[in-house]
């Protein structure tokens, strides 16, 4: 079906590709991805972007010995193509499968493990000097996106980057995206180094011109051009990269397979590190990720053709969120909304929409983004911070330094929170109850359906400290419409009271203990649910009365125990009863879960209905 990509079975075989033969390949290589990835879902329009770029990465470098860094590392499936992991694309991102992101357990030809934004150049300058230090002479390149850029770790790295007295390669891979559209002053300062391209307009007129004066214009072009790259510095110049001492090339064109081949094959001979600038088009090749590049960034299973994205009929916590705080923004004119490059993957895009002047995208720089909301809590505003759990673990030293210190009323809007599914390690979010609740000042909570979300919203709007509320991936729980009390500070809900086992579940749990309880009924055992809302404080009155008329305490929390909720209920009960309790905590272990269906991850590890039950039963017996 593709004669070309069939012909690449593992690392380097792309170096016996025909030249004449490389755009077909391209070709070959996106329709492979397109028909590929609708089928699985995954990280679309940032690949096809990079699609020449990694094939002229690919031809210049001899792997594994050489390094690719790939920055975040979504855009790797075509580097999984090229060395020879074509047949793990039909189990990409499922349980057991071949992972989304890089991976060293996967290839040796797969550097360093990514999967969060603007860690490439720390990890490539750490490679670079080990290869100085152990006399080795491989290549080390990192690509980088313009989005990433906006990450302050990056210009930790770059300063870093400068005193490197050897070859590295650090490619700019400039789309104007990082998963929305760019934002601030380095997308600005990355566009006047695009539209200098007028420097390559230039230096035609230029030779035209020349050679038209008699006799002495061809020598005199012919002199000019060793003055080329003085040329292009006056015009385009590298801005910043080269202020601070990083030797910087071009812009030039990311679709340009033998051009970039030409540049990084030189680029390789210099003795000090270099930023290679390439624009592409994110979505290329493929109209609708073309025109709609952030829908199919992280997009699931799709129509090939047409494009259309096949998505659940129920509305999502994120789509709950946007709904909910547009309309609290139109009631409270001190409400802000703050984001790191995420407006459409956390539900912002709406309110940015309506309130552009309360509206905060500050680029991929979760840090920035914790103590700016700081400042403006400060001057009177209320701030909603929506973030993915994974990636507010980025700013946890702000959260402690700069909001709960200050005891300041922001409100962290925690989306993704619990087992995220398909990207795998980097991105679950089981950790925040844990690293959250641990700091003073801070209150946690969790809903337990869209209802509860609204009303948690509202509470926390009136809240005169820091509060996190988090709620998880996908659609929106909508049963227990029926139970719906008002929310207070500190305060659980009980769904039901049984006898036997009293089940205390935190947010998504909730809908777990239901089915649970159903289970045990079946087996002749009643059970009490205990909607907590509230990780932090604890409802310590629901603790006791659990503990008190029931024969087995069940806590059940998508999140690790380690400084989880359960793991606090247990301590209350040590330090305050004078009796064992028996406790049964529901929660992760002491791992990284990794890639796959998030129901399917739930049953694997031990945090669905029917795995609960049946630790009930045994620990009752």
């Amino acid at each position: 079906m593709y004669d070309i990509l069939d012909t690449i079975k593992g690392p380097n075989d792309i170096k016996n590709v025909d030249p004449g033969d490389y755009r077909r390949l391209a070709a070959e290589i996106r329709d492979f991805l397109v028909h590929s990835v609708s089928q699985t879902g995954g990280h679309l329009a940032s690949n096809l972007g990079a699609v020449e770029l990694t094939m002229a990465l690919h031809l210049c470098l001899d792997l594994p010995k050489d390094k690719i860094v790939w920055d975040v590392g979504h855009q790797s499936y075509i580097h999984k193509l090229l060395t020879g992991r074509r047949e793990g694309f039909a189990t990409l991102r499922s349980y057991g499968g071949m992972s989304g992101f890089p991976k060293r357990e996967e290839s040796p030809c797969d550097a360093f493990n990514t999967g969060h934004s603007s860690t490439s150049l720390s990890a490539a300058l750490g490679l670079a000097c080990s290869r100085d230090l152990k006399g080795e002479d491989s290549t080390v390149i990192a690509v980088i996106g313009d989005g990433s850029l906006t990450g302050g770790m990056a210009y930790e790295a770059l300063n870093n980057v400068s005193r490197l007295k050897s070859n590295m390669i650090i490619v700019l891979n400039d789309n104007k995206m990082s998963i929305s559209e760019s934002v601030g002053g380095l997308s600005k300062h990355l566009t006047e180094l695009r539209t200098r391209e007028s420097y390559l307009d230039f230096k035609k007129d230029l030779e035209k011109k020349l050679r038209q004066i008699p006799q002495v214009g061809g020598s005199v072009f012919r002199g000019m051009k060793k003055y080329k790259d003085h040329i292009r510095t006056l015009l385009t110049g590298g801005g910043m990269f080269q202020d601070m001492g990083i030797k910087y090339i071009g812009p030039i064109d990311g679709h340009d397979v033998k051009q970039m081949v030409r540049v990084f094959s030189a680029m390789k001979m210099l003795d000090e590190p270099v930023i290679v600038h390439v624009l592409t088009n994110k979505g290329q090749g493929f109209v609708p990720a073309e025109e709609d590049p952030s829908a199919f960034h992280g997009v699931g299973k799709f129509d090939a053709v047409t494009g259309e994205i096949i998505s659940g009929s129920k509305p999502s916590y994120t789509s709950v969120f946007s709904r909910k705080i547009v309309s609290m923004a139109r009631e409270h004119k001190d409400i802000t909304a703050i984001t790191a490059a995420m407006p459409d993957g956390t539900g912002l895009t709406q309110f940015a929409k309506k309130f552009p002047d309360r509206f905060y995208d500050v680029g991929i720089a979760e840090q920035h983004a914790v103590t700016f909301s700081a400042g403006l809590a400060v001057g009177g505003m209320k701030p909603f911070v929506a973030v993915y759990s994974s990636f507010l673990q980025r700013a946890f030293d702000q959260v402690i330094h700069d909001v709960c210190l200050q005891d300041l009323p922001i409100v962290f809007c925690i989306d993704r929170a619990g087992l995220v599914g398909a990207d795998g390690e980097t991105h679950q979010g089981i950790f925040d109850l844990s690293f959250m609740s641990m700091i003073p000042h801070m209150t946690v909570c969790a809903p337990k359906n869209d209802t509860e979300l609204r009303d948690m919203l509202d509470f926390a709007y009136d809240f005169k400290t820091p509060i996190a509320i988090r709620y998880p991936r996908g659609e929106a729980y909508d049963g227990l419409q029926d139970k719906r009390s008002p929310i207070e500070y500190g305060k659980s809900e009980i769904i039901c009271k049984g006898s036997r086992v009293a089940l205390l579940a935190v947010g998504s749990m909730v809908k777990t203990a239901v089915e649970t309880r159903d289970l045990l009924l079946k087996q002749g055992i009643d059970s009490s649910i205990v909607n907590m809302r509230f990780v932090k404080p604890l409802d310590t009155k629901a603790l006791e009365w659990a503990a008190r008329d029931h024969d087995l305490v069940v806590t059940m929390e998508e999140n690790v125990l380690a400084g989880g909720f359960g793991e606090h209920a247990a301590d209350y009960y040590e330090e305050n009863f004078d009796r064992h309790i028996r406790i049964l905590q529901v929660g992760i272990d002491d791992r990284f879960i990794p890639h796959g269906n998030a129901d399917q991850l739930k049953s694997i590890f031990g945090l669905d209905a029917e795995t609960t039950a049946q630790r009930i039963l045994k620990a009752l017996e």
